[in-house]
């Protein structure tokens, strides 16, 4: 639990940018580190495993139970008084990540390459995430209220991508921009919530937070994207 004395609110200055230097830092080697495992993944995975994700209900039904119960540990792991632990939980959640993004990936560089599909959904994500970071960062405003919003809207999209799964039905493009919103709001949210209520010992914690978030807009984006090239 965090003390009043190790508030970042509470910090000064310079431990103030201390901590957002380890941060987005730790974001920055998180989404290095998803690339790398993505690329190796694609390497020496046959293809058919690759697609067998995508055409099999039970496989993917399978993976989205891994993801969720693999975010349950990662977060648990990340605010481990621990370092080593904490690091472990993070490269945990970039492993899930590297997994559950594996069709989608191998789908944008292989069959629409020429597009440059995943350099533009990166880019996008890349320049949204900055300009939500300055929102979040110069409103003053409180976003507290978006919590309920956003636990609400997970458990609906969870509950429409399983229906999905199980009866075959594709979640169309306003679902996407829809997902894109509440991505959004999530980092608008986890932005704020690390100036006000994280400990500056905090960082890898406050990094998964924000590489999750980040990867759900990136995912959404990339979505759209390859929608709109069929």
């Amino acid at each position: 639990m965090n003390t009043n004395e190790n508030l970042l609110a509470n910090a000064i200055d310079s431990e103030k940018a201390e901590f957002y230097k380890q941060t987005y830092l730790h974001v920055a080697m998180a989404v290095l580190a998803f690339v790398f495992v993505e690329s190796l993944l694609i390497q020496v995975l046959p293809v058919e495993v690759i697609f067998g994700m995508l055409n099999s209900k039970l496989t993917w039904l399978f993976i989205l139970g891994l993801f969720w119960l693999g975010s349950m540990l990662s977060n648990k792991l990340v605010f481990h008084e621990n370092r080593n632990v904490q690091y472990a939980g993070l490269a945990f959640f970039v492993m899930i990540e590297a997994i559950i993004f594996l069709p989608m990936i191998y789908v944008a560089s292989v069959t629409v390459s020429s597009d440059n599909v995943l350099l533009q959904a990166a880019i996008l994500t890349l320049c949204m995430f900055g300009g939500l970071t300055f929102i979040a960062f110069s409103t003053k405003k409180d976003l507290s209220f978006m919590r309920s919003i956003l636990v609400m809207a997970a458990f609906l999209s969870l509950g429409l991508i399983v229906l999905g799964a199980i009866f075959g039905f594709e979640l169309g493009l306003w679902f996407s921009v829809l997902m894109v919103l509440i991505a959004s709001g999530s980092i608008l949210y986890q932005t704020q919530q690390i100036k006000n209520v994280y400990g500056t010992d905090q960082y890898v914690g406050a990094a998964l937070q924000l590489f999750a978030s980040v990867m759900l807009l990136f995912w959404y984006i990339l979505r759209i994207l390859l929608r709109a090239r069929r």
